[in-house]
């Protein structure tokens, strides 16, 4: 299978190890992987700050880039931005044939962890790490995509990894976009919380399929001299020990 990996503004901006590591475990799973260098942003952003016209520009540039893509599958190391691509039909109720784009774009689009194990059949794709890990649901794979049992088989997969499901695990981590700007006190609270779990149960990192989770996780974590790091699935994955 031939696919286009999508690899996000944070993971290019910030953290492109991740997109490194989606692309060598794409093809441990037996996929060509190939990168449009005309991509830029899902519209997210403005979407969920209410600036619909800029969103729906992105999009379009979005949905006409991928158009031209005749890979099999768009790939995302991010639950947020797959999510953003099935919202994107919201962004044209009033045009036909561009929402008609829109869900045709989201019918090829996948998060990483998701499609290997739900559309590729994969669960183990030769990874070592040695350490206690849990797994932390981000909002948008959860409760937008349904991704819960997913992550946690690859994971189970991970030779000399085990996996402690800490029951703050499909807490918010209280990023949320520009709701950690507009309301710090409140991101705050809502991660030390989940962190108070995390760092009781004695684990070695926090692994989630978001950056953005994750820098907020991995911040506060240092702000708390934890020692406990935070890992993108895709690095996991990757991971040879």
């Amino acid at each position: 299978m031939r696919v286009s990996l999508f690899v996000s503004c944070l993971v290019d901006q910030l953290w492109p190890s991740v997109g490194l590591a989606a692309a060598d475990v794409l093809r441990r799973a037996g996929c060509e992987v190939d990168f449009n260098d005309e991509q830029t942003c899902c519209g997210q952003p403005a979407f969920n700050t209410g600036y619909r016209d800029e969103a729906r520009r992105v999009a379009q540039h979005m949905i006409e880039t991928y158009e031209g893509d005749t890979a099999d599958a768009i790939v995302m190391p991010s639950g947020s931005c797959a999510a953003m691509v099935h919202h994107l039909r919201e962004l044209f109720e009033d045009d036909e044939a561009w929402r008609a784009r829109a869900e045709a774009l989201a019918q090829r689009t996948f998060e990483l962890g998701s499609f290997l194990v739900r559309e590729l059949d994969v669960e183990d794709v030769g990874a070592r790490f040695d350490g206690r890990v849990t797994w932390h649901d981000a909002c948008h794979g959860l409760r937008d995509l349904g991704i819960r049992d997913e992550p946690r088989r690859l994971i189970a997969n991970v030779s000399g990894a085990e996996l402690v499901d800490v029951h703050s695990s499909e807490s918010c981590c209280g990023f949320g976009g520009t709701f950690s700007v507009k309301y710090p006190e409140v991101s705050v609270a809502m991660l030390d919380q989940k962190l108070q779990a995390v760092e009781q149960a004695d684990v070695q990192a926090i692994v989630s399929g978001d950056v953005s989770c994750l820098m907020q996780i991995g911040g506060r974590l240092q702000r708390r001299k934890s020692a406990v790091r935070t890992i993108h699935l895709a690095e996991l994955l990757a991971s040879r020990g």
